[in-house]
């Protein structure tokens, strides 16, 4: 008797051991994967390549450069999450940069935060930095354009299927007048067949 409940107890365990199992697979980084449809990092990295496509083929920056004979300075603002649902606008934000940076058509300044923290740096080099390798202050390149915008959702559910639908909207403002210069819109619409998925 005790022989056959030990192997019961050892075989309900490793049961539930083996029900309880977690498994990894490794996947490219690059690959595009959409589990619950939600916003993504697919839909981050496509969104951002797109609009910084769109905004630098239009008569601005041309313009700019011909009146000023240099590329414009440009910084990424705040992009707003009106959304239903948490979205890492500072993902969104590193992908934007990113692709407005390798363009090498834009010079590229850093946010708010960063510069803070290395207008901290060169106040600690100006007291401790040799004179012949600290970097001095007032030397900042200022942006002349601020990128901002939103991420709106609109949820069309029946049943256990919904629509998510997101719109994304930059703008390109000069620092120095407030003039638009570049508008920008993109649209993502997903049909979600799934009983477990709400709004």
């Amino acid at each position: 008797m005790k022989i056959k409940l030990g192997f019961w107890v050892v075989l309900m365990t490793s049961l539930l051991l083996t029900a309880c199992s977690t498994t990894v697979e490794r996947l490219d980084a690059q690959q595009e994967v959409d589990l619950s449809g939600a916003w993504n990092d697919t839909d981050s990295q496509l969104v951002a390549r797109e609009m910084v496509d769109d905004a630098l083929s239009r008569a601005w920056i041309t313009n700019f450069v011909k009146q000023n004979g240099t590329q414009p300075t440009v910084i990424v603002g705040r992009i707003k999450n009106l959304s239903h649902e948490h979205i890492n606008t500072n993902t969104f934000i590193a992908n934007i940069e990113r692709e407005l940076i390798n363009s090498g058509d834009v010079q590229f300044v850093a946010s708010a935060t960063s510069r803070q923290e290395i207008r901290d740096e060169r106040a600690d080099q100006d007291l401790n930095a040799t004179e012949a390798t600290r970097k001095e202050m007032g030397q900042e390149y200022g942006a002349d354009f601020m990128m901002q915008g939103q991420i709106n959702t609109i949820i069309d559910v029946d049943g256990s299927t919904q629509v998510r639908f997101y719109q994304v909207n930059l703008e390109l403002i000069s620092i120095k007048d407030n003039r638009k210069v570049w508008v920008g819109e993109k649209k993502i619409k997903k049909l979600v067949s799934n009983s477990k998925i709400r709004g």
